[in-house]
């Protein structure tokens, strides 16, 4: 019923959507319609949501999607977020704010398809890395590895500040815009998945300004 409560508000919103019933269709239908986001519910039948956003995210990289679970455990978000979600949303929640953020990821993952004369090839460069933030790839020694739109956003904040702190409040109100205990966890596993990709350059490193925040150091 709540599946069904969604769809029919996000229709009247001007969204098309497609309703899958457990986590094998939903893998099915993801296969053959290619929608520009998903919302997947942690507990489903036949395959749980976890298992299913693994399987998309070995296909894509930068779909958002946003977890709709009841567990409220910080380790319960944190294994969505591992798993790849962009964002998560707590049952019971407001439609409205559903709505805002997928406005926002939807927003945010459109900006990789721009490539205008003034953004092609745009890069941030930090030692031997290059960020295309507009294409969500960061580049080291011709390989390139595909970043989500939160890795990306949080790189370039990081890039932006490099040598100096990055106040964590400051990332969480200008990337996940509220600052609350599940944010801060969401941001430490995008730290370590950043950590992991700049492991190929030994004079870049992030380092933990304990009860502050982050610096990227070259």
């Amino acid at each position: 019923m709540l599946a069904m409560i969604i769809k029919e508000t996000l229709e009247t919103r001007g969204f098309d959507i497609i309703l899958a019933s457990n986590g094998v269709e939903g893998w099915s239908r993801f296969k053959l319609d290619k929608p520009d986001i998903c919302v997947i519910d942690i507990m489903m039948p036949r395959k749980d949501g976890l298992s299913l956003v693994e399987d998309i995210r070995k296909t894509d990289e930068n779909i958002p999607v946003i977890f709709l679970t009841a567990k409220i455990q910080t380790a319960d978000v944190l294994k969505g977020l591992e798993a790849g979600a962009d964002d998560y949303m707590k049952k019971p929640f407001s439609m409205e704010e559903l709505i805002m953020r997928l406005k926002n990821l939807v927003r945010r993952s459109n900006r990789q398809s721009v490539d205008t004369p003034n953004t092609r090839g745009a890069s941030l460069t930090i030692g031997n890395y290059h960020l295309n933030y507009i294409r969500l790839e960061l580049l080291f020694n011709n390989v390139i590895i595909n970043l989500s739109q939160r890795e990306a956003d949080l790189l370039k904040l990081l890039i932006e500040h490099k040598n100096d702190l990055l106040e964590r409040r400051t990332a969480l109100l200008k990337i996940w815009g509220e600052e609350n205990v599940f944010n801060t966890r969401s941001m430490d596993v995008y730290i370590t998945r950043l950590r992991k990709y700049l492991l190929h350059d030994p004079a870049v490193e992030i380092i933990n300004v304990r009860g502050f925040g982050y610096k990227l150091i070259e």
